[in-house]
């Protein structure tokens, strides 16, 4: 008997106990959520307030003369609030908007779906059809009062006045998930536009502006009854900033002519700032095709596009920069005291030291400074280099000079991102000490790696980077990081578009290297560039391909009052004078005067139906 009673008293205690424990779990679960969360907040601000988002206008992207390239046009967004949807014609609603019933119910369940719509609620307008044209809103403009629970929002869609600068400007598209996530501001929600490429990326904070807010309060049934407070604490949208280009809109249209039907890119900057001029890739696209709609069906067509037009060659293409990279390799010699302008170098058809020859055009030998430069010739190149990697009484090991050299390579622009204010920039390749104790176990010298004194071998640049060291030519030992942007509105750049980056090489070194470019004009490589006025300097480019070479150019001018400095890079184009050299002389021309000669503008139209041939491919 005691023993049953014994089991009933702690049977009594055991379920006090659990209900003890479950009324201390609602009580704690309660005092979470009223005074520790917001949670119950935020659901209860929804069912008596709907807070309608204002977007700003985004701001527009100008040419360096004021020129709008990129503007807004109004769109419309299709809203609807799950909880008022209530006795709509399905069928009349398709119909109206274009859409099929098998689309109009993938749509809502996206909607629904927490992966695809994480900030779903029923109380609040969501996205069901965005960026529809005022032309084809009309017409459920009109209908709208027929279909309980959605809403009109006005947005703009981007216009680009002329279908040239696409990899400069880029376009704008609906923010994707991996985005979403990495938006520490959390500006945006689903469905909101962001910017892709281009300026439109790398600008996005400026020209996305800032959201306005419209409180509207709701009844007990969820139906809007005005503005809450009378709109007391509504917020207005502020525009974007507008953003003002260095390009010239007319030098722009003209390179993208020049490099129809061909590979390559062409970059023209102004030496004294370092604004970008033009900047043109080739293949590319129209940018009118990326709005709307049609942005990703336009987008998969291009990403599949064997030629690569999404590609931005001249910053992302890395290519052997040839004889164009001989003007470094003659400044670092005299800033070393490798060479000096007067010293000679003897040229037999090329390099030939030890069983190793680096072949050569004719010309007269022994050769200096200044007409090696102007005759682009190989040998002297190559004996500066190797003179200076097997100089162990300065440098101590050819691993010591092999480093020294690596480093003006990089003060000069090359090896890292110069850091243009557009996204995907690549780095190309200065190969290091290490790299070659690597690839020849320690067991290398100057004649090892001698190609890299022309241009060749492990060394890759972007045609910026050569259009970079045009411009570090023309300021005799300085360049300012390139950038695209101009000004912004009501604001400034990164401080870096503002800083002189010096390369640790003497002025008067970078005279000689000037001179020899300008004789290269005058009597050597680069005759085509010569233009009645101006005394342009210039640098052919031949750089060896597995297939047919490359063709390219750097130059500037004024020789003393520099106002453009360009690189031409065309993929499989041959010797430097065959595209690059008249391809770079049209460019200066236009920019110096504002136009072309009739002469000259019968070459423009020769070189634009000038396609050369890749592989089975023909551009």
């Amino acid at each position: 008997m005691s023993t049953s009673k014994n089991l009933f008293e702690i049977r009594k205690f055991v379920i006090g106990g659990v209900a003890t424990g479950i009324v201390l779990v609602y009580m704690l679960r309660l005092f979470t959520l009223q005074l520790w969360s917001d949670d119950y907040k935020k659901n209860a601000d929804s069912n008596a307030f709907r807070k309608d988002i204002q977007y700003p206008s985004r701001g527009l992207i100008m040419d360096r003369k004021g020129r709008i390239l990129v503007y807004n046009e109004p769109s419309y967004n299709i809203m609807v609030v799950m909880q008022e949807q209530r006795g709509v014609d399905t069928l009349d609603f398709c119909q109206t908007v274009g859409i099929s019933r098998e689309e109009y119910e993938q749509r809502m369940a996206d909607i629904k779906d927490p992966n695809k719509n994480p900030g779903y609620s029923r109380y609040t307008p969501q996205l069901f059809m965005a960026q529809i044209p005022a032309e084809e809103f009309s017409q459920f403009r009109e209908k709208l009062f027929r279909f309980k629970g959605f809403s009109v929002e006005k947005r703009s869609t981007r216009q680009y006045s002329c279908n040239m600068g696409a990899h400069i400007l880029g376009d704008v598209g609906e923010i994707s998930q991996k985005e979403l996530e990495a938006d520490s501001d959390r500006y945006y929600k689903s469905g909101d536009f962001i910017g892709k490429l281009g300026v439109e990326r790398s600008y996005e904070k400026q020209l996305r502006g800032v959201k306005g807010m419209r409180i509207m309060l709701r009844d007990v049934h969820g139906r809007t009854q005005g503005h809450y407070q009378d709109g007391k604490y509504d917020q207005q949208a502020v525009p974007g900033k507008n953003l003002t280009l260095g390009l010239d809109k007319d030098l722009q249209e003209l390179a993208e002519r020049l490099l129809k039907g061909k590979l390559g890119a062409i970059v023209a900057l102004e030496p004294k700032t370092g604004e970008v001029l033009c900047m043109a890739s080739s293949p590319t696209y129209d940018p009118r095709i990326m709005v709307g709609r049609d942005r990703g069906k336009n987008h998969l067509t291009l990403s599949r596009d064997p030629m690569k037009p999404l590609l931005n060659r001249a910053i992302m293409g890395t290519y052997p920069p040839g004889s164009t990279f001989k003007i470094t390799q003659a400044l670092v010699g005299l800033q070393e005291g490798i060479i000096d302008p007067n010293i000679a170098f003897p040229c037999h058809h090329g390099f030939n030291y030890k069983g190793l020859h680096v072949g050569c055009h004719g010309h007269g030998s022994p050769i200096n400074l200044v007409p090696a430069i102007g005759t682009s010739c190989n040998s002297y190149f190559c004996w500066n280099l190797f003179r200076m990697l097997s100089n162990k009484h300065k440098y101590g090991s050819v691993q010591a000079a092999m480093t020294k050299w690596k480093d003006y390579m990089v003060a000069m622009g090359y090896g890292y991102k110069l850091g243009i204010d557009l996204p995907g920039e690549k780095r190309g390749m200065i190969p290091n000490a290490d790299y070659y104790d690597k690839a020849y176990k320690r067991s290398w010298n100057g004649l090892t790696v001698i190609s890299i004194a022309i241009g060749q071998g492990e060394v890759t640049a972007t045609p910026l980077q050569i259009a970079n060291l045009a411009a570090t030519v023309a300021n005799r030992g300085y360049y300012v990081v390139p950038h695209v942007v101009r000004a912004v509105q009501d604001g400034k750049l990164d401080p870096i578009y503002y800083e002189k980056k010096y390369t640790g090489v003497d002025r008067r070194w970078y005279e000689y290297a000037a001179a020899g470019m300008r004789k290269a004009v005058l009597d050597g490589t680069c005759r085509g560039a010569n233009l009645p006025g101006y005394e342009v300097c210039g640098k052919t480019g031949t750089a060896q391909n597995r297939g047919h070479d490359h063709s390219a150019f750097m130059g500037f001018a004024p020789m003393n009052d520099p106002r453009i400095a360009v690189a031409v890079y065309v993929e499989n184009g041959g010797f430097g004078n065959v595209y690059g050299v008249p391809i770079g002389a049209l460019i200066m021309e236009q920019y110096l005067n504002g136009k072309l000669s009739e002469a000259s503008m019968a070459k423009a139209e020769h070189f634009e139906n000038m396609h050369i041939k890749y592989g089975d491919y023909e551009r």
